[in-house]
């Protein structure tokens, strides 16, 4: 089977890429399941019920989020309810939503998705590691092919996470950095491993924000509002081949579609 993951989708134009090339990108590349992370997806920072049905439409079969999960409030009103979005899974246990999904495949192979969050460089939050074993126990028997995102700063705490679920998750893919690393490899156990897959959003910016607005505030200390960029939009993210006997990976690859390849997958 083939699974699609796509980093970080930043504001409109992270959503608008989506809108125009996941569809015929799916037929294309023959994906199985497209998965992405969504905790930017509203004007850079959180994620709507609105904008979660949008991404829906485009195609995408299940959000994951991160550090922004709960920017937005009215996003409180679906995360106990739907079952195609999950919150870190190493938030509190108090804390609402789903800390692990299960998706179906148009080929009826059940795929289990969570997220967490790392440490370094990150706000206090409880260990990823034991996290990641506690969410494994809950995956059905049955369930053989396990994606895991990664929400983490730090190359080092993501490289142990791989190290960590290596042979025991069919994939580990980092978001947040919004820069796509170039260390896709299969790890010895037949686990899919990437640091950061990237950011689906604008290019001509500072990690998706317009860049005169950072420039200043870094330059200045002036506080400024960090507005969502709007050039050279792209969708980054890594195509994953799973044998869905065994849930190990085969292949990883990296995938960039840009504008124009966007508009020649849409026809327009």
């Amino acid at each position: 089977m083939r699974i699609l993951f796509i980093g970080d989708i930043v504001g409109k134009p992270g959503r608008h890429i989506c809108t125009q090339a996941i569809r015929p990108l799916r037929v294309e590349e023959e994906l199985d399941l497209v998965v992405a992370n969504g905790e930017n997806a509203a004007g850079g920072s959180g994620i709507t019920p609105v904008i979660f049905q949008e991404l829906m439409t485009a195609g995408i079969d299940g959000i994951t989020l991160g550090d922004h999960a709960f920017r937005r409030r009215e996003v409180f009103s679906i995360l106990q309810t739907e079952h195609r979005l999950v919150r870190p899974a190493n938030y509190p246990a108090a804390a609402p939503g789903h800390d692990l999904m299960i998706l179906k495949t148009r080929k009826k192979i059940n795929v289990a998705v969570f997220v967490l969050l790392g440490r370094v460089f990150m706000p206090p939050i409880d260990c990823p590691f034991a996290a990641a074993d506690r969410v494994l126990k809950q995956v059905p028997g049955d369930v053989k092919v396990v994606l895991l995102d990664f929400h983490a700063e730090a190359t080092s705490d993501k490289q142990l996470m791989g190290r960590h679920l290596d042979g025991r998750a069919s994939a580990v893919l980092g978001t947040h950095t919004h820069v796509p690393t170039a260390d896709e490899q299969i790890l010895p156990g037949g686990t899919a491993f990437q640091c950061d897959v990237g950011m689906t959003g604008p290019h001509d910016s500072i990690l998706g924000r317009r860049i005169d607005r950072v420039m200043e505030t870094v330059r200045t200390f002036r506080p400024t509002h960090y507005e969502v960029a709007g050039g050279d939009v792209r969708i980054n993210g890594s195509i994953v081949d799973v044998d869905p006997e065994t849930g190990r990976a085969t292949g990883i690859r990296r995938v960039c579609i840009d504008q124009t390849e966007a508009k020649r997958l849409s026809g327009k």
